[in-house]
């Protein structure tokens, strides 16, 4: 089964037509299973807002499983930022992402924040 976690940052590219969208959105085709942190749910939601844009948050989100970590994330944290310092949003997902799979080369991450991908690819995760 393949299986990525998805950045928000991929989801409000998609939701603006940005270079590259059109190929994004055939890539998380591609996947078996997406999950993320609902705090992608809150991100895009406020880029929306932001940009007064008329799209529907809910067609975008409607392919991915959410995570609801139930315990602190502080093992995760901690393991992220050894391998370098990232926003604490960027953190969250990445710890997320750790949480639901503690063996990283099980996990695409797929993000378009070039930082929060070279630390996710130190950590293991495949890009």
């Amino acid at each position: 089964m393949k299986v990525a976690y998805v950045d928000t940052s991929c989801l409000v590219a998609i939701a603006f037509g940005e270079k590259g969208s059109r190929d994004l959105a055939r890539k998380l085709q591609g996947f078996d299973r997406l999950l993320s942190s609902n705090l992608l749910e809150a991100e895009l939601s406020a880029a929306l807002a932001r940009e007064e844009a008329d799209a529907d948050p809910g067609g975008l989100l409607s392919n991915l499983d959410w995570l609801f970590p139930d315990r602190p994330l502080t093992s995760e944290y901690s393991r992220v930022l050894a391998a370098g310092y990232v926003r604490g949003a960027d953190l969250w997902h990445l710890a997320c992402a750790l949480y639901v799979a503690p063996k990283p080369e099980e996990l695409y991450f797929l993000t378009l924040d070039k930082r929060q991908q070279k630390i996710a690819e130190s950590i293991g995760f495949r890009g």
